[in-house]
């Protein structure tokens, strides 16, 4: 059994429910992390429910839940988030909305799981990103920028933590295949798409040890897109 213990942000999504899943069967600790409150953790899982990240202060309270818990924290895994189709002519209110769900809880999360992580000798941030946030498609503004910022935290931050033990990068997944997805998209084939399975692999992967010499990396995942 592991003694690393994995926080995780909205653990309770389809690609989060994947990533537990993937971490568990590791023999890692697992906090999850969710605004969401009242699910019932699998065995061995910590629930801190009913978080609000986008407030610093809450964010804070529950990396110190984790760590006192555990008594250690080694990887945070930013999942945590949201999406919208929206034009940029109209629809003000989804551009903060966009940026305080994809942006903000990854940034309080991540300043608040930092005096953790420091004190871990594989200290890990991945964060989601999103190759889509490369070049924004119509209607895709408001995500892709949140999205952006993202990548612009995760190089910023890693630059900022290379004299310690913890490295900053993340993931950037083109159409992740959800049930959500498969609803909005009836004639698309989703066997092109990124199994969230597939994902939780590389997003522990960079969570792991192994993942030492890596610092930064903006890391494309996007199945046969």
């Amino acid at each position: 059994m592991s003694e690393r213990v994995v926080a995780i942000t909205g653990g309770h999504g389809a690609l989060g429910r994947a990533v537990v899943e993937a971490a568990l069967a590791q023999g890692l600790k697992v906090a999850v992390i969710d605004h969401a409150s009242g699910h019932a953790a699998p065995d061995g899982v910590l629930e801190v429910g009913g978080v609000d990240l986008t407030d610093p202060a809450a964010a804070k309270a529950a990396m110190e839940t984790v760590a006192a818990h555990f008594g250690r924290l080694d990887a945070l895994l930013n999942i945590a988030g949201g999406f919208v189709w929206q034009a940029v002519e109209g629809g003000e209110d989804e551009w903060a909305r966009m940026f305080a769900l994809n942006l903000t809880t990854a940034l309080n999360a991540s300043r608040a799981a930092l005096p953790h992580l420091k004190a871990s000798a594989e200290g890990r941030i991945v964060n989601v990103g999103a190759n889509g946030a490369l070049k924004a498609a119509h209607g895709m503004g408001a995500y892709a920028a949140s999205k952006s910022a993202v990548h612009r935290l995760t190089e910023a931050l890693a630059e900022e933590l290379k004299a310690t033990s913890v490295t900053v990068n993340a993931v950037l997944p083109s159409i992740i295949d959800t049930a959500a997805n498969r609803a909005d998209m009836p004639d698309a084939d989703p066997a092109r798409w990124v199994a969230p399975a597939d994902l939780a692999a590389t997003m522990l992967f960079l969570a792991s040890p192994g993942a030492r010499a890596i610092t930064g990396a903006l890391l494309p995942v996007t199945g046969r897109v």
